[in-house]
């Protein structure tokens, strides 16, 4: 297995990651869209995108944004998507991209990692904490959503 950081150059089999990925989530499937938002998160240079790849088929991947904390007066990442194959799961590929995110949060002098799952994903629900990641139960996550 290699795990890299993607160019611009992966998009084609990315984007088909990517629309399983949004897929997993119940979203239609649109590849094209996929496309199109990956190429403008690379070239905007708005987010880290590493993906796992085996015999040269991707079968995993995590995408970051970078944030700040006001309270810490540090940059923090959101692992804001992680996702791999259903046929290459229980192999360590999570682990692995996981473990990449904390070296970029390490490298890039980062307070931490924050991240959401929902509540029925039962197995990133098991994998995020034995990971070290603490689940915050002294805040509230609130989201307000423009009619778009």
């Amino acid at each position: 297995m290699e795990l890299f950081e993607a160019t611009i150059f992966d998009l084609p089999a990315l984007s088909d990651l990517f629309n399983q990925y949004r897929m997993f989530y119940q979203q239609p499937s649109d590849i094209e869209a996929c496309c199109k938002f990956l190429t403008a998160r690379l070239q905007q240079k708005d987010a880290v995108i590493y993906i796992v790849a085996d015999e040269n088929t991707m079968t995993g991947f995590v995408q970051l944004y970078p944030l700040f904390s006001s309270v810490r007066m540090q940059k923090c990442w959101l692992l804001n998507d992680l996702f791999v194959i259903p046929d290459a799961r229980k192999k360590g590929i999570a682990r692995m991209l996981i473990d990449r995110c904390k070296l970029l949060a390490k490298e890039s002098n980062a307070s931490g990692i924050m991240l959401e799952t929902g509540k029925n994903n039962m197995e990133g629900n098991k994998l995020y904490p034995s990971e070290g990641f603490q689940l915050m139960n002294t805040t509230h996550f609130y989201f307000w959503e423009t009619d778009i």
